[in-house]
């Protein structure tokens, strides 16, 4: 008989939640995002990687880190799991992401399926290392790491290619980690601080993001020439967060954030460093208006990297037809034809926006490019 697929699961129940109220992350603030009544969504980031799991589940030998960190999102779907180890106190910690990976590494998994952002990964890396295979569902706000799949769903077909038992390369990816004070000043300062061992599948896993800023200065110019001419028809932008937007608006004269969500019309900056709530307020007004995103270099992502603040009832709000990309020749370049990649956190409005989509690349010049929920 098969030996079962031995796997594991260690949810950090609080990753994320500092991105839609715009704070930049969740290390040291997740206290001020809950009480800005910011809904965590870990766990439903997880649970769109189990579902390709569920017809495996005969196959499968579930261990999980107890309460909020794991098992009782087992219950929920009726997954039959172990439970391993102790929560120290209602509040989770990353203490308790350590100590929890090494008990569930104990158990002698085949894989530790984890959630969180680059923070959760560096506290897994600091306790195994290379020595346990693991898998990140991204649920963070920063993520620059390699270690995570591109999505959700992406991380549960790669786990059910290996349960099935296909050939899967496995890969030594870095991790890496922000300093989220310089973050939140509007500086990007990433350290490596090590490798862990990932089942590696083109389609699934991500590529490090790439940092620095484009100078592409007469590029970005002439497309906020073309963006200045918009501003007498009344539309308003939402701009989400990067290199790209930030260089617009201070061609425009404008000043914006490089790190956040800034909101013009006519001419003016409406709001800056916008969160997800206020957003929802200003389109909710009526009116027509934009979403002009960036896509990460090297990784590609368009949806769900530190954008969050852009959720999916602000893009359905606005239109999908209206969600445009911003990226020069050179950008588009370093995908070496990779699609956009889209991790909304809703499946159906990733699905709804795959296909071609706009790309503004220059003065009245427009391209289109491939986004999909999976990279090909």
């Amino acid at each position: 008989m098969t030996q079962p697929f031995r796997l594991g699961l260690l949810i950090n129940p609080l990753a994320g939640v500092g991105g839609q109220a715009a704070l930049k992350g969740s290390d040291g603030v997740a206290e001020t995002a809950l009480a800005m009544g910011v809904r965590p969504r870990a766990h439903e980031r997880v649970h769109q990687a189990l579902v390709p799991l569920m017809p495996l589940a005969s196959k499968l030998e579930l261990y999980a880190a107890p309460g909020s960190m794991g098992a009782d999102l087992c219950e929920e779907l009726g997954l039959a799991h172990r439970v391993v180890g102790e929560l120290e106190g209602d509040a989770t910690s990353a203490s308790d992401t350590r100590r929890l990976a090494a008990e569930l590494a104990g158990q002698g998994l085949d894989l530790l399926l984890f959630a969180g952002g680059d923070g959760t990964a560096r506290d897994i890396c600091a306790v195994l290392g290379e020595s346990q295979l693991v898998l990140g569902v991204p649920a963070g706000v920063k993520i620059h790491s390699g270690v995570y799949a591109v999505n959700p769903r992406a991380a549960g077909e790669l786990v059910s290619l290996l349960i099935q038992g296909d050939l899967v390369r496995l890969a030594e990816a870095e991790v890496r980690d922000i300093d989220e004070d310089a973050f939140r000043a509007g500086t990007v300062r990433t350290r490596h601080f090590g490798e862990l061992r990932v089942p590696e599948e083109g389609r699934f896993v991500q590529q490090v993001k790439q940092g620095g800023r484009e100078q592409e200065t007469l590029v970005l110019d002439d497309i906020a020439a073309w963006l200045q001419e918009q501003q007498d028809a009344g539309i308003g932008w939402i701009l989400g967060p990067g290199s790209s937007n930030y260089e617009l608006l201070q061609s425009l004269h404008l000043e914006g954030t490089l790190l956040g969500v800034d909101v013009m019309r006519g001419n003016e900056v409406l709001l800056r460093d916008a969160t997800e709530q206020q957003l929802w307020e200003l389109v909710s007004e009526g009116g027509e208006w934009r979403i002009l995103v960036s896509a990460i270099g090297g990784q590609g992502h368009i949806l769900g990297r530190g954008n969050q603040q852009i959720s999916p009832r602000i893009v359905r709000a606005v239109g999908l037809d209206n969600l445009l990309v911003v990226a020069t020749k050179t950008k588009l370049r370093t995908l070496a034809g990779r699609p956009f990649l889209l991790d909304s956190g809703d499946p159906q409005l990733d699905q709804d926006l795959t296909g071609l989509r706009r790309v503004l690349s220059g003065y009245r010049e427009e391209m289109l490019y491939p986004a999909s929920w999976k990279a090909e």
